[in-house]
């Protein structure tokens, strides 16, 4: 997506390399390569303006999850919790593997062999056309299955959690700017304005 906005392009800090700025999502795998960094994605959602009665569309701004008018970001951080970059603004009703999907994720995947990337349960696609770099916590085994196949489950899905914090932490401080919890503007504005608040939030962990 083209920003209009200067800040809003600048894109994201890297720590260590100070004239390296991740404006796509193409950046951020070949970074994640050259640098041997697991990558952590997370989907937010911003609570937006209802739009108006009778306007096309209106229902793909009702968030299933949240019963809200919203409009959804995908967000990487990297282990240690840095952004390092945020975009694939969307109406809220889109699914997350769907926001990645449209962004391009698959072909990254494709160029770039070695990058693995951390997700949710909510990318089993991404996992069956990406083996062994789209890693989603083990799915449930059978109920008949033996209780120490379960405990290996639950032991596996918590170390993968445990690693996919971190993006929950970079989430949270995006979220310390009020304007990203409850959008009062126009829509078309927040895009630029959640990239513009990403970039600025990068560059204060990387000098940190």
């Amino acid at each position: 997506m083209t920003s209009t906005s200067p800040l809003a392009g600048r894109g994201c800090a890297v720590p260590d390399r100070p004239g390296l700025r991740l404006r796509t999502l193409a950046d951020v795998f070949a970074y994640a390569q050259g640098e041997g960094i697991e990558l952590r994605p997370d989907a937010t959602e911003v609570q937006v303006r209802r739009p108006e009665a009778g306007r096309g569309g209106r229902r793909a701004f009702v968030s299933d999850k949240k019963k809200q008018n919203t409009m959804k970001a995908t967000v990487i951080a990297d282990h240690h919790g840095r952004t390092l970059w945020t975009d694939a603004l969307r109406p809220g009703r889109m699914h997350d593997a769907t926001a990645a999907r449209n962004e391009g994720i698959g072909t990254c995947f494709q160029h770039f062999p070695d990058v693995e990337v951390l997700l949710d349960d909510g990318y089993l696609g991404p996992r069956r056309d990406h083996p062994g770099q789209a890693i989603t916590p083990p799915r449930k085994p059978n109920k008949i299955a033996l209780p120490h196949v379960h405990a290996a489950r639950e032991e596996a899905r918590h170390r993968h959690s445990s690693k996919r914090i971190t993006v929950e932490h970079a989430l949270a401080d995006h979220k310390r700017w009020k304007q990203l919890t409850r959008w009062t503007h126009r829509r078309e504005v927040l895009p630029d304005t959640y990239r513009a608040v990403a970039g600025l939030v990068s560059d204060r962990n990387t000098t940190a």
